[in-house]
């Protein structure tokens, strides 16, 4: 079983590549950032993870997640980097297959692009999204991106995502590039997308029982898209608590690969959070 540490970075957090490495010296697998934009000042979307609906203030403080991924790649050698997730409609496609492909390229491959097409509408609508296309937005992202990464006068026609034909380097070391992972959460929509056009699943706090219900599903019907199931890469978001041994192997027997533990250092030292995960790495060792 794979472990990842995801860390939502702010200011006050310290040096992503000191974070980085301190994840990379424990023996972590991978090392994630998050990403929110903005929050605007007035909102009605319902935060279900706060008391009071409130969405966290401090996801208006975010570092940039390509800008923190590029002083990890540069401060570490082994471990992989990515996003979980990158709110990819919120950004401009050719911008993010040159950063990606940039980062994959200075990191020697090591690059992991968790994606997803965001659930706070406010902050889809502020940065230029139709909300209620926003997962039609994100597939043609994806295949933009691809597109993008794979060759020269490279052109897409898609209902939102469109541009003539054109040349764009650096390409990723990764071929056909760096993999990426839907960050969809809701299994009735969420399963079929993943077959079809991404190359794993990474949703948050599913559980292991509900993993080994929708992976099957997925490997499923990718074959039925004319994909190979057996690519596909499945991992799973949790909180800092972490699971136990049993659970992981759960988990592990269920088709999960990694298991990704998010903790926040909004205003902690981030060598320190991520030092206090380190154990569920000695743990899944054991497996």
């Amino acid at each position: 079983m794979k472990i990842g540490a995801l860390v939502f970075l702010t200011e006050q957090s310290g040096n992503p590549g000191a974070i980085a490495r301190e994840a990379e010296n424990l023996g972590f697998e991978s090392f994630f950032v998050a990403e929110h934009m903005v929050v605007p000042s007035t909102y009605t979307t319902h935060y279900p993870r706060s008391r009071d609906g409130k969405v966290p203030e401090f996801y208006a403080r975010l570092i940039d997640p390509f800008v923190a991924l590029a002083i990890a790649a540069d401060a570490t050698s082994r471990v992989k980097i990515g996003t979980a997730i990158c709110l990819l409609p919120q950004r401009d496609v050719i911008e993010t297959a040159k950063v990606t492909a940039s980062i994959d390229l200075y990191s020697k491959g090591r690059l992991i692009l968790g994606v997803g097409a965001g659930w706070f509408r406010e902050e889809a609508e502020v940065m230029g999204v139709n909300f209620a296309r926003r997962w039609q937005h994100l597939r043609e992202s994806v295949e933009a991106l691809r597109k993008l990464w794979s060759g020269d006068d490279v052109s897409y026609a898609g209902e939102i995502v469109k541009f003539p034909p054109v040349k764009l380097g650096p390409k990723p070391v990764q071929k056909p590039g760096p993999p990426i992972l839907l960050g969809a959460h809701d299994p009735k929509y969420a399963l079929k997308r993943v077959a079809r056009y991404a190359d794993g699943w990474c949703p948050g706090g599913l559980s292991a029982e509900k993993a080994r219900e929708c992976i099957p599903q997925i490997k499923r019907m990718a074959k039925e898209f004319g994909r190979d199931p057996d690519q596909l890469e499945f991992s799973v978001l949790l909180g800092a608590e972490g699971p136990s041994a049993d659970v992981m192997k759960q988990y592990q027997e269920a088709g999960v690969t990694r298991l990704v533990l998010a903790a926040s250092a909004v205003s902690e030292d981030g060598v320190k959070v991520v030092r206090g995960l380190g154990s569920f790495v000695e743990r899944a060792a054991k497996l």
